[in-house]
């Protein structure tokens, strides 16, 4: 039981009737015995926990309200700090790398076709958006293709919370395809100054009764560049039901309606850690500039500019390999020794670093790229990270990829470029000619010989297909591997250089 201190109001009590006083007190301190019974992080009135002011609030009342200086100092991070324009490319690399391809895969059973058309069907729909996404005509400002844009997007969203993605249609003079994407950054996604006093408009978007986004506001240009302040209001779905905007983020809350940057977590530490690394290499730069000092009587020492005498070029207050130098009575040479560099530095910014890689969700060893340990524990980091980086590819893939093929297939289907009888009529049909992988980077291997083995014994065991191991550790196709060693193998019976082997028994 805590200890209860009496008040003036009680020490009044008591004086007048010791037994309610202390009635009181004990009724006092069976309260706060109770109200410490649960947990002790709801705890008052423990010194540790007293001073913990904390709000109760909905992901808009807590999150937007910092949501620009978020922002601001996230991006800051990414431009100069090392550690966070190393951590975020990783994760970039990792999971987007060059783009997600897609891999059409269609429910043929469904769709009531042989394997052998939907085959046909899978080929031919993967070329026809090679031909769209492999164009910089993708983009509506004709500076990236779709898989260059995918980078731009997954980053945006990590440093900034949020991005957007309208699908208009612009016509082409070198595409057949009119489907253009035009990403918006998160800042120009915000409330104009007619809508401000609205309860259901925020930060840009306006939710009818169920929270579910009805239309974007967009300003002109960046709010940074825009001083007209002008916007532009974008229904969130067409008249015929077409996604017109596609807003990438990550949602952690009910009701959220805005993406909060990745490094919101632990961009105090980070700030920290880099005022703490920048002074310690200020005070190494300085140890090694040996600064001298000459101690006299006065305090003084001679002027060359003051005194004709005296030179500049003078060796009585110069150092030199070997030399001698004479100092008058009373004087004496003193060194500045700033100890540096600081013995404690690696092991100090290491326990920090590591606390940030967790913020980051992502293992210390890849985050510094640096593997120092056992081949387990190496492997053990990398796995650990890949499932970050697969359930990252899997939620991208689901909300921008996706929803950006759906679009272009539509466009497909209307041009008559790909056949898909009911993909219009049906929403049931259409999803079956929707489905699609979306492969990415695979996974790094640190023994090559162990990994492929066990891949291969997977595979025997029927836990994995063929197809799938390839993508997986090494991004082909197993297809088109197969057909490609078909013709290596037959030009290397023609050329006389090889055999092969049927079941053990040379032909």
């Amino acid at each position: 039981m805590n200890k209860i201190t009496p008040n003036l109001l009680d020490k009044a009590i008591m004086y007048f009737s010791p037994k309610a006083g202390m009635t009181r007190l004990a009724s006092r301190a069976q309260f706060n015995t109770l109200a410490d019974s649960g947990y002790i992080g709801a705890s008052t009135s423990r010194r540790s926990m007293m001073s913990w002011n904390t709000t109760a609030g909905s992901s808009d009342t807590e999150d937007l309200p910092g949501l620009d200086k978020l922002r601001q100092r996230s991006r800051d991070h990414y431009r100069n700090t090392p550690l966070i324009t190393g951590a975020i490319n990783t994760k970039a690399y990792n999971v987007i790398g060059a783009g997600l391809q897609l891999q059409s895969t269609i429910n043929n059973d469904y769709l009531g076709i042989s394997d052998k058309e939907a085959a046909q069907w899978q080929k031919n729909t993967e070329f026809e958006f090679r031909l769209w996404a492999e164009e910089k005509t993708a983009d509506i400002e004709q500076t990236k293709t779709f898989y260059e844009m995918q980078s731009v997007a997954f980053v945006s969203s990590m440093i900034s919370g949020d991005v957007f993605a309208l699908t208009p249609y612009v016509k082409r003079k070198n595409n057949p395809y009119s489907l253009a994407i035009m990403l918006i950054e998160a800042d120009r996604c915000s409330t104009p100054n007619a809508k401000e006093l609205e309860k259901n408009v925020h930060t840009g978007i306006k939710v009818d009764d169920n929270g579910a986004p009805v239309s974007y506001y967009f300003s002109k240009k960046h709010p940074a560049d825009d001083y007209e302040f002008k916007w532009t209001e974008v229904p969130a779905l067409g008249k015929s039901g077409r996604k017109n905007v596609i807003h990438l983020y990550s949602q952690v809350r009910p009701h959220q309606k805005r993406g909060v940057p990745l490094l919101a977590p632990v961009i105090e530490n980070l700030k920290q850690l880099q005022d703490y690394t920048n002074a310690e290499l200020t005070a190494a730069l300085v140890s090694g500039l040996f600064t001298v000092f000459v101690k006299t009587q006065s305090g003084e020492i001679p002027d060359p500019l003051a005194d004709s005498s005296l030179s500049l070029d003078n060796d009585e207050y110069s150092l030199g390999a070997g030399a001698i130098v004479g100092l008058a009575e009373g004087e004496e040479i003193t060194t500045a020794n700033p100890n540096r560099p600081n013995t404690a530095f690696d092991g100090f910014t290491t326990s920090i670093i590591k606390q940030i890689a967790a913020g980051l969700d992502m293992p210390y060893e890849l985050l510094m790229k640096h593997f120092s340990a056992s081949y387990s524990a190496s492997r053990g980091a990398l796995l650990e990270a890949w499932k970050a980086f697969k359930t990252r590819r899997t939620w991208f893939a689901n909300n921008f990829c996706k929803p950006i093929y759906e679009e272009f297939l539509i466009e497909a289907v209307l041009l008559g470029r790909i056949n898909a009888p009911g993909f219009l009529e049906d929403p049931a049909i259409k999803k079956a000619y929707c489905g699609a992988v979306w492969v990415g980077p695979t996974q790094g291997q640190l023994d090559p010989t162990k990994e492929t083995n066990a891949a291969e014994l997977r595979v025997r065991s029927g836990f994995s297909t063929r197809t799938k191991e390839a993508a997986e550790m090494n991004g082909s196709d197993f297809d088109m591997n197969i057909k490609k060693a078909k013709d290596e193998s037959a030009k290397m019976i023609e050329s006389g250089l090889a055999k092969i082997e049927i079941e053990g028994e040379p032909i």
